[in-house]
């Protein structure tokens, strides 16, 4: 989740990058959406290019990842297994007139409370913002129509929706273990050990692939960042907020699609801020920036660090290049992890993280590698 700032892109690219200065395009609205931390898309967008290609490529395998059983939906109308049907008044009920005490979340489409039906069942309930309630009509039927058409454990199941002329409302599962930010940060207790990210990278690049790949038609997802992985309680990750969502190229000879610019400053993919083409390989830049963040404990940026240290991806870098691979990884986990093995997960996200998506692998390649780096993982924990 998070709130867009229209205007913010074009703004700094005309004051810092000469690239701007000229060459204008006619686009349409921009909208970026910035962290806590963050600074301009632009600052990330010139530091990535500064990265080079991973010098370990990816490999092209045979195999691909399997899909999981998905049933597709035709219309946003819900009939599928676990669906809720609810009117106002029973979602008021439910949240104690959408009591702040069972607020959960809050991002740029609306605040989300933990609910508990009739029945017993725990959902989650998301609500619109009154004061954005027209400027994100598109972002609501984006999300409602694309959850309604796809299932995989590790989506987060929309299960019904309100949208009347004075509500908008989504009726998701509630996922009871919070952000992967919030357990980066510690906010949870216990410091996610490495098994623990290297089974969320996995997840994550899992539910990309889906969608990237088996769903009817190709979804982009636009907004892969930590705050919208949420956790189990048995530590599985399930990708949320589909609002920036977007479906791919409908014609197998069309490479992009153009739109505006919408995402999460510090995880754009700078081609598509560059080019307002947005592909595919926009989500596995945002998941090489994920897969950094995972591994360091770092947000993507950090402004009250050091200059050199305020844009993690080039900051993990240097260090990784000059072969302190194990200096960047997160502080606070106590185990000792091979240092073989984080070398392969950072090669990894450099190479998703590629300036040019010409150099990154798809998604489906990079769920390939993580599990052949969690089988020499496993090997080496069993000879520990």
């Amino acid at each position: 989740m998070g709130m867009g700032l229209p205007g913010l892109f074009l703004i700094c690219c005309g004051l810092l990058c000469p690239c701007f200065r000229s060459k204008k395009r006619d686009t349409a609205e921009t909208v970026l959406v910035k962290e806590p931390n963050s600074i301009s898309s632009l600052e990330v967008s010139s530091a990535s290019d500064k990265v080079p290609g991973s010098p370990v490529r990816v490999p092209g395998s045979p195999h691909r990842v399997p899909p999981s059983p998905s049933r597709f939906s035709a219309s946003p109308k819900l009939s599928r297994s676990g669906s809720v049907h609810l009117n106002m008044s029973q979602i008021t009920k439910a949240t104690h007139s959408f009591s702040p005490s069972l607020q959960i979340g809050e991002g740029g489409f609306g605040v989300v409370y933990k609910a508990q039906l009739q029945d017993g069942q725990i959902v989650a309930i998301k609500r619109a913002k009154k004061e954005h309630f027209h400027a994100l009509r598109e972002e609501f039927s984006s999300e409602v129509e694309l959850l309604a058409k796809i299932e995989h454990r590790n989506l987060v199941k929309l299960l019904g929706y309100v949208d009347n002329r004075h509500e908008r409302i989504l009726i998701t599962e509630f996922v009871p273990n919070g952000t992967l930010r919030e357990h980066l940060d510690g906010q949870h207790g216990k410091i996610l050990d490495f098994s623990e990210r290297l089974e969320i990278s996995i997840d994550v690049a899992h539910a990309l692939t889906y969608l990237h790949l088996y769903t009817e038609m190709q979804i982009i997802h636009r907004d892969v960042k930590s705050s919208n992985i949420l956790l189990t309680e048995s530590m599985r990750a399930k990708v949320a907020d589909f609002g920036f969502a977007r479906l791919g190229s409908v014609e197998d000879d069309e490479t992009h699609i153009s739109t505006s610019v919408k995402g999460t400053a510090g995880y754009l993919d700078p081609e598509y801020l560059r080019t307002f083409h947005l592909t595919p390989m926009s989500d596995v830049y945002s998941f090489g920036i994920l897969m950094i963040e995972i591994l360091t404990g770092r947000r993507p940026v950090e402004m009250k660090r050091h200059l050199e240290e305020r844009v993690t991806v080039r900051w993990a870098f240097k260090n990784y290049d000059e072969g302190n691979v194990v200096d960047i990884l997160d502080p606070s986990m106590s185990e000792v992890v091979n240092p073989d093995i984080l070398s392969k997960m950072f090669s990894l996200a450099f190479q998703c993280a590629a300036p040019t998506r010409s150099d990154r692998p798809s998604i489906n390649l990079v769920g390939e590698q993580l599990w052949k780096i969690r089988r020499h993982y496993l090997r080496t924990v069993k000879k520990g």
